[in-house]
């Protein structure tokens, strides 16, 4: 319940107080919500001494909660408010503000309040005067309910992207980039000095591209190719030939473009299967979370499926997760003949027991809260090291790992980003609905797998 105290009620010397601990999300909150991006506030890097402070107004606004919510409460009107701030508030102080009610004007219905806040060690943050128009009714009711506020942050990629601040940029084989959103892609890819672009395709419609959209593309190769299938063709060569580490997918289908990387001849091959990951950095989620596979392989078989984890878990390892641990998704977390994905989890988890997948932690079959909720996972007596904080998730089918994939992106704000593995080179597959942050992302995962490549070949050759 919410209670007033009337004008009429008001003591002089009457006091009301309240406590808050300053978080991180507090801060980001109210820079949010005024719009103040100081980066003492929000820039760890930048901050006196790196330690960031709060907003000197979020302890203001605990004088203004404690007037609105206790001493008068409910129906106060702010007349005025002075303030004077005496020492920072850094990230975990408790601020305990306290008003004490100095005088009353009866004509007016205005009291005059003195107001200190002060830090968990008792010393004072800031003083003031407030004056309010106090209400003359008494008020109770039970207190609103207020909508529930998450902190959606975008960080998971920026942690990605400053791992390859240290790495040359990759030689990459950007095909047929002959629309905005993907030549417009690869030049801030090459800005952001992740990849060092080679651009395949036909010269002059490239040139019409980037006059039209104000691109400045003079620091970059062109190979002059006639047309998109030429293009394909041509950057899996330069990639073959070793010219280029990485294949990045222009404006040309993405099909047209794979069926030359697997063409047995001429193509970018391995013992492995080829296959995508999602690298999902999910708002609710601690870690990064990879979906595999929602691009590339339709109805997979368990063979299939052995390639696919493999690479997954492979690729984990080199974003930095030490032992990877994959659930393997179906509708149910329980053996059932008449679910193949059920039979098919089973036997990856006892090939893993057997050497015949290496790396990693598997688990299944797993139904989908199971796998990302250690709650879910207790409450339906589930026992599993990889329950409620799988890093990998391996999904039945295409169609499976391509809806839960965008769920997360358009009803989660978790951002994406998009690499195939399995052939000689990292293959980025961007898509034109793909925004500036998620394009770099998936150019950082090249980089980063290239690097590894590059250092797995150096200790082969010694």
């Amino acid at each position: 319940m919410i209670e007033n105290v009337t004008f009429e009620e008001i003591r002089i010397g009457q006091q009301a107080s309240l406590s808050r601990r300053l978080t991180m999300s507090d801060i980001e909150l109210f820079a949010t919500v005024s719009g103040d991006l100081n980066p003492s506030h929000v820039d760890e890097d930048y901050a006196v001494d790196h330690k960031v402070v709060g907003h000197g107004m979020w302890s203001g606004s605990l004088i203004s909660a404690v007037l609105g919510t206790l001493l008068p409460g409910p129906g106060t009107v702010y007349v005025g408010q002075d303030l004077r701030f005496e020492r920072p508030v850094l990230l975990g102080d408790i601020v305990t503000v306290t008003v004490t009610a100095r005088s009353k004007d009866s004509e007016r219905k205005t009291v005059v309040f003195d107001c200190l806040a002060a830090n968990q060690d008792g010393k004072t943050v800031a003083t003031g005067v407030a004056e309010v128009i106090a209400p003359t009714e008494k008020f109770r009711r039970a207190v609103t309910e207020l909508p529930q506020v998450q902190v959606i942050r975008h960080d998971g990629h920026e942690l990605m992207l400053k791992k390859c601040e240290s790495l040359p940029p990759v030689p990459t084989a950007v095909v047929h980039p002959c629309d905005e959103s993907s030549l417009r892609g690869a030049v801030e890819a090459a800005e952001a000095n992740l990849i060092d672009p080679v651009l395949v395709g036909p010269e002059a419609k490239i040139r019409s591209v980037a006059d039209a959209c104000g691109l400045d593309i003079s620091p970059y190769r062109i190979v002059d190719v006639a047309h998109s299938h030429a293009s394909a063709e041509t950057g899996v060569r330069l990639a073959r030939a070793g010219e280029c580490e990485a294949v990045m997918k222009g404006s040309l289908h993405t099909d047209e473009l794979m069926g030359e990387v697997v063409r047995k001849e001429t193509g970018l091959r391995t013992g492995r299967r080829l296959s995508h990951v999602f690298v999902m950095n999910v708002p609710t989620y601690p870690r990064p979370l990879l979906i595999t596979d929602a691009a590339i392989n339709i109805y997979p078989t368990l063979e299939d499926k052995v390639s696919i984890v493999q690479n997954a878990i492979d690729l984990a390892k080199v974003l930095g997760v030490e032992i990877p641990r994959v659930a393997i998704l179906s509708a149910v977390e329980t053996i059932n003949t008449k679910i193949p994905s059920t039979l098919e989890a089973a036997a990856l988890c006892k090939m893993a027991d057997r050497g015949q997948i290496t790396g990693g932690i598997l688990d299944g079959p797993l139904a989908f809260d199971n796998a990302i909720s250690r709650e879910a996972a207790i409450t339906k007596g589930i026992n599993s090291p990889v329950a409620g904080q799988a890093d990998i998730l391996l999904v039945p089918d295409l169609e499976a790992g391509n809806m839960l994939a965008k769920q997360l992106s358009f009803l989660a704000h978790a951002d994406a980003a998009g690499i195939v593995l399995g052939a000689r080179v990292p293959i980025i597959l961007t898509s034109r609905a793909d925004n500036v942050r998620t394009r770099l992302a998936s150019c950082a995962v090249a980089v980063l797998v290239a690097a590894a490549r590059r250092r797995g070949a150096a200790s082969a050759a010694e």
